[in-house]
C-alpha cells in the first residue's frame, strides 16, 4: 500500500509540475487527486498565480484551506487544465471509469471545458477493458431513482444504490442518487454510455471518453506517460 501511494504521489506532483502561472485549473475530486490539489498549494505557497475550479465542495473546502484561489464557470468559460484521477483507464484509448469519490457529475463538466485533462493514478487502474473491476457510478434524481434502477438492470447491470456513512443514500452535491451499475468487461462503452444517458432520470454516468488527454501513471519502474494518440 506504501509502494502504491508513492507512485500516486509521483504522479501528481508530475501533473502538477504542468500547471503554468495564469492558468485556469480543473481542481478533481478523490484521494488520488487530493495529493495534486496538495501539491498545487505547496506552489501557490511559493508564488504560482492560478484560479482552480473545484469538482466538488469537498475540493473546493481543501483548497481554500491551502490557500488556492477559486473561480467558477461565470468568470472563465474555459479551462486550460485539468488534473483528476480515475477508478479505471482502458489502454490505448484512455477511456475511463469515474465517480467513485461521487462528483462525476461536476467531473465531467468540468472535463468537458477544459483544453487538456491528465489524469493521475497508479499503474493498477490499468485495464484493457473498462468496467474490469469497478461498477459504473450513474447518477440519477431523486424521485423515481427506483425506476432508472429497473431500467439498468434489464440493459444487464447489477445495481446498487450507493449509500453514504450515515447509513443513507449517498447524495452528491448536485442533490442526487448515485446507483452504481456493474457490467463486467464492456465491449463498446460508447453504445452504453448512449444507452445509460437515454434512460429518464439518469443526470450522467460515469463513462469519461475521448475526454482524457494524458495519462501519468506511477509504477515500480517510475512514471510512465500515456497519450490519448495511441487509440
Amino acid at each position: 500500500m506504501l509502494d502504491t501511494q508513492q507512485h500516486k504521489q509521483a504522479a501528481a506532483e508530475a501533473a502538477v509540475a504542468l500547471v503554468g502561472q495564469g492558468m485556469i485549473v480543473g481542481l478533481g475530486t478523490g484521494t488520488t487527486a487530493k495529493l495534486a490539489v496538495d501539491a498545487l498549494g505547496k506552489r501557490v505557497r511559493q508564488g504560482l498565480q492560478i484560479a482552480g475550479i473545484a469538482t466538488s465542495e469537498h475540493t473546493a473546502q481543501q483548497a481554500r484551506g491551502l490557500g488556492i484561489p477559486l473561480s467558477s464557470f461565470a468568470e472563465h468559460t474555459e479551462v486550460d487544465l485539468t488534473i483528476d484521477g480515475a477508478d479505471e483507464i482502458q489502454r490505448g484509448t484512455l477511456d475511463l471509469i469515474k465517480g467513485r469519490g461521487g462528483a462525476l457529475l461536476r467531473e465531467k463538466v468540468v472535463a468537458s471545458a477544459s483544453q487538456r485533462l491528465i489524469i493521475i493514478a497508479d499503474d493498477t487502474k490499468l485495464v484493457e477493458r473498462l468496467g474490469a473491476h469497478f461498477a459504473v457510478p450513474v447518477e440519477v434524481v431523486q424521485f423515481g431513482w427506483q425506476v432508472a434502477e429497473r431500467k439498468l438492470q434489464k440493459l444487464g447491470a447489477r445495481t446498487t444504490l450507493r449509500i453514504a456513512t450515515d447509513g443513507k443514500a449517498f447524495v452528491t452535491d448536485g442533490g442526487n442518487f448515485i446507483i452504481d451499475s456493474s457490467f463486467g468487461p464492456i465491449k463498446e462503452p460508447a453504445e452504453l454510455g448512449e444507452e445509460l444517458k437515454s434512460i429518464v432520470g439518469v443526470v450522467e454516468h460515469g463513462l469519461f471518453l475521448k475526454m482524457a488527454t494524458q495519462a501519468i501513471v506511477g509504477g515500480p519502474e517510475g512514471l510512465t506517460i500515456l497519450s490519448a494518440q495511441q487509440s
